[in-house]
């Protein structure tokens, strides 16, 4: 008979373990998926259980607190990533996950990775002259590229930084909008305006458009320029062509950083037009210097109903392409060929 062991975990008071484990114990009660018990009594967790099992319980609910520790909310999120990962032995990963810090916006909020596919994300902007980032809805693709520019800006390691996407809805003709190019283009532009207020304030940001050390324009405005010393964000980029990639991969100069984000199940180009996101994946996959970045559903950090949406649709998707191909193979029989 395996002999049981008791372990003590202290909070420093009931905030912090209402933090931790959540309101009503929600947190504590997905840590109690582990084979031991888990009591709460006073300003303490009491795990009861194996040897290994209690230590894995011991590690979950300390690198929990340890996030707690550095001023972050702890969300069911972290609880079931913390979790999986104790679970796998990646415990040194998920320590590093949660100690690597991008930049503390003006709210004093950090920024990290809560995921090792956005971990990795952020080492392959670090370490690229190109980052190409392919994945769903809500894995971060945009609002940590983002994050990087502003601190590569703040740390005058370029000299501006310049996000562009694709006006699909708009055909990249905005002629025949109402107003100045600002007011044409920000219906397209607004959640990359979102994610730049998180990081530097209005004022902050008001002050780096007006003096052009940001700028926010439409990919079609691209051509023709070379962008030296900047951070240049290509997002949405799942709505280019072939032939607008091409251009915006050309228009990066010296002393820059490209970083190219995109969902390859959101295409909202003409059928028959093939994707200039997946074809750029796909023909610069072996190139030193860019780097290449496949985020799965794992990686999503909104709502865990997102996750489980983004899964039925790939498995919907998949489904449809295999039928097609059944019927095309079905008819290929019947007409001898």
């Amino acid at each position: 008979m395996t002999e049981s062991i008791e372990k003590r975990i202290a909070f420093q008071d009931a905030r912090e373990m209402v933090a931790v484990l959540g309101n009503n114990d929600e947190y504590l009660r997905i840590l109690q998926e582990l084979p031991c018990q888990l009591i709460a009594r006073g300003n303490e967790l009491m795990i009861k259980g194996t040897d290994k099992d209690t230590a894995l319980a011991e590690k979950a609910v300390n690198e929990l607190l340890y996030l707690y520790r550095q001023g972050l909310p702890v969300t069911e999120h972290d609880v079931k990533y913390s979790l999986k990962l104790v679970r796998e032995g990646r415990e040194e990963e998920l320590h590093r996950l949660y100690t690597d810090t991008v930049i503390t916006t003006y709210r004093g909020k950090q920024v990290k990775a809560k995921t090792l596919g956005q971990w990795q994300y952020l080492k392959t902007i670090a370490e690229n002259n190109i980052t190409i980032a392919v994945g769903p809805a809500g894995t971060g693709k945009t609002y940590l590229a983002v994050a990087m520019a502003v601190k590569a800006l703040k740390n005058r390691e370029v000299e501006r930084i310049i996000l562009t996407r694709p006006a699909v809805e708009a055909g990249e003709k905005l002629g025949f909008l109402p107003g100045d190019l600002q007011e044409k283009v920000d219906p397209y532009l607004r959640p990359l305006y979102d994610a730049l207020y998180e990081m530097l304030g209005m004022e902050v940001f008001q002050k780096h458009l007006t003096r052009g050390t940001i700028e926010v324009a439409p990919l079609a405005y691209m051509r023709g320029r070379t962008l030296n010393d900047a951070f240049i964000i290509l997002d949405e980029a799942q709505n280019t062509t072939a032939e607008q990639m091409r251009m915006a991969l050309t228009r990066f100069g010296f002393g820059s950083k490209l970083v190219v984000t995109g969902d390859a199940t959101q295409i909202d180009l003409p059928a028959g037009k093939q994707s200039g996101l997946t074809n750029a994946a796909f023909v610069l996959r072996n190139i030193p210097g860019i780097g290449i970045i496949h985020f799965t559903e794992s990686d999503v950090i909104r709502h865990e109903i997102v996750a489980a949406i983004i899964k039925a649709y790939q498995h919907y998707d998949e489904q449809k392409k295999k039928k097609s191909r059944e019927r095309r193979d079905g008819d290929d029989r019947h007409t001898g060929k």
